[in-house]
């Protein structure tokens, strides 16, 4: 099973891909779609869109996991990033995909076992655990493989209350 997990933001939006396997998880894919400051806002949003709709076309995933906005200083920032969380739940809502969102505490348990964890320690529990010979360069990316496996090892209890509706 494929899992989605994306990082939204505006200028840098994270992805990557897991797989759940016997043996444990498995990175397909992961990086960043960056967008100008000097694009338009409009079409910023739809080259998020256009990418997030590209990754569901070629990997297929069995669902999109994608950060909460939590709390944030910068009002601007909260708007883009807001702006861009929408894009990306029309993309997966558009292709009928499930979705789910989790707070960074929850991610941040789920992957380093303390919600306190700072970036760096998620980051290293990100490539212990998907066995990675190469560190991940961009915070970004590290954070959207963290959501991912959150979602993983929730997926259980997501299906469980599905099944008890």
């Amino acid at each position: 099973m494929i899992i989605l997990g994306i990082d939204p933001g505006l200028a840098l939006t994270g992805y990557g891909l897991v797989e759940e396997r016997q043996n444990g998880f498995k990175r397909i894919a992961s990086g960043t779609v960056r967008t100008s400051r000097k694009t338009p806002g409009a079409l910023r949003l739809a080259a998020i869109y256009d990418a997030v709709t590209e990754l569901i076309r070629q990997y297929q995933p069995r669902a999109v996991a994608v950060e909460k906005l939590f709390f944030c200083k910068n009002v601007r920032t909260a708007m883009q990033v807001g702006e861009a969380r929408g894009t990306i739940l029309l993309a997966a809502a558009k292709n009928n995909l499930d979705l789910y969102e989790y707070t960074p505490l929850q991610v941040k348990q789920a992957v380093a076992g303390y919600g306190q964890a700072d970036k760096l320690q998620v980051q290293r529990m990100v490539e212990l655990l998907l066995k990675l010979a190469q560190p991940i360069t961009a915070a970004d990316e590290a954070d959207a493989l963290a959501i991912a496996l959150c979602h993983l090892q929730n997926f259980r209890y997501h299906e469980a209350v599905k099944g008890g509706r």
